[in-house]
């Protein structure tokens, strides 16, 4: 966390790296994010499913709420269907189906899996006919048990002649790859099949972490160069990709990451006293 003398000789008086999403304007897309956060758009309107996956820290959960304030800010009428289930490992069809029905009318859900499943096919139809779209976004997914995950195709398949009544976005980490991988989970193929799967990448270059930057200290009123200059964010850029095993380079610049490099930065800049957080700053943590 930033230190109290860094609040000082920054200037600062808000932590940029905290409570730093709050509208639209907050996120900062590249090429490839705004290409995912498009994709989860059109998916809705088409009645897709996609999985969207990526490291802890890679931007996940800003992409599905960004989605979300786009639909509303364009006065889509689209229907959110979230998961209040924390442990994704015992989610069930049934509580899908509570969910699906809680979110979108106010019935009741009725007692029987039977009853429920007509239930939730009739509310959809009928709100579909209204003009409504409808998406089931389920965060954690790796969590997601495998029987789980193959009857969500039950749920895709539900239609009003040709038009679905519902698109799916699962949310989760890398893990994830693995339960869509059909030759380790064959028993799931028919839903594995379906699903088109997209994945969040690091922050390509210190250009690119330049940019994401500025949108976090414009955002409290300062300028970003005062702080990290450019030959900072290279650095950072730098310092944040690694070697495998095969001796192949890659970046691990996700925003969560990149976030705490520039605050133990500043931290370090302070207790150099340096003017701002440079390559001679970075290089030394």
């Amino acid at each position: 966390m930033l230190k109290l003398k860094t609040f000082r000789k920054f200037g600062l008086k808000a932590d940029p790296f905290s409570g730093d999403v709050v509208k639209a304007e907050d996120v900062y897309l590249t090429e490839d994010t705004k290409f995912i956060a498009e994709y989860i758009l059109q998916s809705v309107k088409a009645g897709g499913m996609i999985a969207i996956i990526g490291e802890s820290g890679s931007g996940k959960t800003t992409i599905r709420r960004y989605a979300i304030d786009k639909m509303a800010s364009e006065n889509q009428k689209v229907r959110v269907i979230t998961l209040r289930c924390v442990d994704k490992t015992r989610l069930s069809t049934n509580a899908i189906c509570d969910a699906i029905i809680s979110d979108c009318s106010a019935e009741m859900p009725r007692r029987t899996m039977e009853a429920k499943a007509r239930q939730v096919e009739r509310i959809l139809t009928h709100s579909s006919r209204a003009g409504w779209n409808h998406v089931l976004m389920i965060e954690e997914a790796h969590d997601l048990n495998i029987s789980t995950l193959k009857y969500l195709k039950r749920f895709w398949e539900l239609e009003d002649g040709y038009k679905k009544l519902l698109s799916i976005v699962l949310i989760g980490q890398i893990e994830m790859k693995m339960k869509l991988d059909e030759s380790k989970n064959w028993e799931a193929r028919e839903v594995i099949r379906r699903m088109e799967i997209l994945e969040l990448e690091p922050l390509e270059n210190g250009e690119e972490i330049a940019k994401y930057l500025d949108i976090k200290f414009n955002r409290i009123g300062k300028n970003r160069v005062d702080i990290i200059n450019d030959s900072g964010c290279a650095a950072l850029a730098a310092r944040l990709r690694l070697q495998s095993k095969d001796k192949e380079i890659y970046s691990i610049a996700y925003p969560l990451l990149v976030n705490n490099w520039c605050k133990k930065a500043m931290n370090l800049a302070c207790e150099l006293g340096a003017k701002c957080v440079d390559a001679e700053v970075v290089n030394a943590l």
